[in-house]
């Protein structure tokens, strides 16, 4: 068998394995990550002996002619395949999306320093940290300088020797790549989830149909109708490379196999034995500086984000996404993603799904580079060497054959979608089914405040519990993700996990009472509750004389709930400040954060309501509601037509905490005492993460597997039971 068929059987051996085994296949991953590593081990070093002794070689007007040559193909290049992802959203049918709160909402956006990227003050430091296009200009402006070298021959013959060792190691680590290649497919068809996959099936299907249009019939064609080569004659040639380059995700890895694969194939396009091949080698390492078509197809996400959040980009402002995408792939796409989705004023939350799209574009993404390599080193060499020719008939064929193949392609995805694929938006059912996790007390859970008890002067409301035998908390109910009742009419969330827990390390019942925020000082002083279970915002009005604050245990960033389209307009308290007639809603007033609202945006007219009358009723008059992001992210769930904007520079923290009455300093000492005792264990961190980032929001069942769900076998891991969670006693 050739290395490719092995290639692929590998593959094909490695997905079965993952079917059949599931998630046992997951050990896996470990060998397919060392595979990685070693292709990884020879690959900077041949990129940086490649340039220098292929820039060394030649003299000056030829490394002039090659720089104009290829700077054209590149640019031909990217306006193929601009033109696939500016096309890409026909393919789409109507959806919408929001997700759990997320660290990038409060991070302040990572400055693109195109110098450190590419001008290295210390090659040594880019060769170790695989800096790449810092690599590649230190190697090309050495090798430029080799050309004015008289005595030059000894040093490129050296280096020569040295490529041919790297080669050497090179092909010995190709040869174990269908062994890498079963295990890394293995490890990600065993743990990939069915859910996964079908919250991003639209977007995979359109990338995967038009990234594989591109790299099996269009640059190939373009090949052909360029050179005396034909389509089918390029792809066997390639093979190897694709294929490998798609099973490792990365075309970095496959560099040496493009050039051995560009060189055959210019040998066979010049039969008169000319010198086509001698300037591939400086062409395949050199444009790894620059983005391929996978990267320039990736612009097509921010497309597919905005029709998805319902904030479609307009084609008036395709320029701009060509403009400011093109010159923000020169960096990482994951850097450039997040940017252009602020660019556009669509959600940020939708950097998620591209990430779990990635799981698979990466790879078809890794193919595609590789073939755009392949092709540009072949007719940038082959223009150097005089071998294109531009035949008009050629060209218009491979134009029609493209348009018409294309226009298949997405009319075939979007009737597939509208017939088959396309879901309604269910993530509103996540935090609307969320369940206690730990094992819930005996608990009576009030709608309506019942009778005031009799007063008990003298006692904490620690002393009243005890004595009591059950710990009467105050609850907000309507405070997602913190406290609210789940679609099963339980009374859930973050507060309520935590309140369960501290009843039963005190051998207590729970009785929940509702309050509201104006009501809340004079029940707790009545003592209508002993304690308030509620992640109160810490202000300086509330603590000097409403009620006596534990220490705190959530820490919440100020921010704004706005609509999806104008969440560009409160990113950055400047941009605030110069809009007039704002009108924004808060939850409590006055307060230490009303106070500084007013301070920060004196013109703007504020205005109380809740987070439910907001949403429902007052968001089309209100422009804003000040909320926390952790919360207000929550909501969004819920009403995915809205985004969370949290205002920069200078992200404003919001401490909150539980609460006992005023002057009970006993009953708060306690709970700061407890409170430390839950963070210290780690209990706070893993509540948080999944009340408020949605961290195994959903129980987590085995992955479907043939020898679990078909042949019914089990392993005592994955058939322990998940502990299911006992309803909460009602009570009126």
């Amino acid at each position: 068998m050739s290395l490719s068929s092995r290639i692929l059987a590998g593959l094909a051996a490695g997905i079965a394995t993952g079917l059949f085994f599931g998630e046992l296949a997951g050990f896996l991953r470990q060998p397919g990550d060392a595979f990685i590593q070693l292709l990884q081990m020879t690959v900077l070093p041949y990129v940086t002996v490649s340039l220098v002794t292929g820039f060394g070689r030649l003299d000056r007007r030829e490394a002039a002619l090659l720089a104009r040559r290829a700077g054209g193909v590149l640019l031909l290049l990217w306006a193929v395949a601009l033109a696939a992802a500016l096309t890409m959203p026909l393919a789409f049918p109507a959806s919408e999306s929001a997700s759990f709160f997320s660290s990038s909402l409060v991070e302040e956006p990572t400055a693109f320093d195109l110098v450190s990227l590419y001008i290295p003050a210390n090659p040594f430091f880019a060769l170790a940290n695989n800096v790449v296009p810092a690599v590649v200009l230190f190697s090309t402006a050495l090798g430029v300088a080799l050309i004015g070298v008289e005595r030059k021959q000894a040093l490129l013959d050296a280096l020569d020797g040295l490529a041919a060792a790297l080669t050497r190691v090179n092909d010995f680590v190709v040869n174990l790549t269908p062994y890498g290649v079963f295990a890394i497919a293995a490890s990600a068809a065993g743990t990939l989830t069915f859910d996964e996959l079908e919250r991003i099936q639209i977007y995979l299907l359109s990338y995967v149909a038009v990234a594989s249009l591109l790299s099996f019939w269009i640059l190939p064609g373009l090949v052909a109708a360029l050179l005396p080569l034909r389509r089918a004659q390029v792809i066997r040639a390639s093979r190897d490379a694709l294929v490998t380059a798609f099973a490792t995700g990365s075309v970095f890895l496959v560099l040496p196999i493009l050039v051995e694969r560009s060189r055959e194939l210019l040998a066979a396009a010049d039969p008169r034995g000319g010198d086509a091949a001698g300037s591939v080698d400086v062409v395949v390492p050199a444009s790894f500086s620059f983005p391929n078509s996978a990267k320039i197809l990736a612009l097509s996400f921010v497309l597919f984000a905005g029709w998805f959040s319902g904030q479609e980009v307009s084609p008036l402002r395709y320029p701009t996404l060509v403009g400011s995408g093109v010159a923000s792939l020169f960096g990482s796409v994951n850097a450039a993603v997040p940017f252009l989705l602020d660019l556009f004023q669509i959600p940020a939350d939708m950097y998620q799904l591209f990430l779990a799209t990635s799981v698979v574009n990466a790879r078809f993404g890794s193919l595609l580079g590789a073939m755009h390599t392949l092709v540009l080193a072949l007719l940038a060499s082959g223009a150097s060497a005089g071998l294109v020719r531009v035949s008009g008939p050629a060209i218009a064929r491979w134009s029609i054959s493209s348009l018409l193949a294309g226009a298949a392609v997405l009319g075939g995805a979007r009737l597939g979608f509208e017939l088959a694929l396309l879901q309604p938006y269910r993530t509103n059912e996540v935090v609307e089914r969320m369940h206690l996790v730990a094992d819930p007390v005996s608990a009576i859970v009030h709608r309506e405040a019942p009778p005031a008890p009799p007063p008990e002067p003298g006692r904490s409301g620690l002393q009243r519990a005890i004595a009591r035998g059950r710990l009467r908390a105050c609850y907000y109910p309507d405070f997602l993700p913190c406290s609210y009742f789940n679609s099963d009419g339980e009374l859930v969330g973050f507060d309520i996990e935590l309140a369960h827990m501290l009843a039963r390390e005190l051998g207590l019942g729970l009785e929940f009472i509702p309050t509201q925020s104006s009501e809340l000082a004079a029940q707790v002083g009545r003592g209508e509750c002993d304690i308030v279970t509620a992640s109160l915002v810490v202000n300086t009005l509330r603590a000097s004389s409403a009620v006596t604050f534990a220490r705190p245990h959530l820490d919440g960033t100020l921010a704004f709930v706005v609509k999806d389209h104008r969440r560009d307009d409160f990113a950055s308290w400047e941009a605030l400040q110069r809009l007039a007639h704002l009108r924004i809603g808060v939850v409590t007033r006055p307060s230490y954060y009303f106070d500084m609202l007013r301070d920060k945006l004196p013109r703007a007219e504020i205005e109380v309501t809740s987070p439910r009358e907001f949403f429902e009723s007052r968001g089309e008059e209100l422009d804003a509601l000040l909320f926390t992001a952790e919360l207000g992210a929550a909501w969004t769930l819920l009403y995915p037509q809205y985004s969370v904007a949290v205002p920069k520079p200078g992200v404003v923290s919001v401490p909150q905490a539980w609460a006992a009455a005023s002057g009970d300093l006993e009953t708060a000492y306690f709970l700061s005492t407890w409170i430390e005792l839950k963070r210290a264990t780690g209990v706070l961190a893993r509540l948080h993460d999944r009340w408020l980032l949605g961290h195994d929001a959903e129980p987590h069942r085995p992955r479907w597997s043939v020898l679990r769900d078909l042949l019914g076998w089990r392993d005592a891991g994955a058939d322990t039971p998940l502990p299911e969670p006992r309803p909460l006693r009602g009570g009126a």
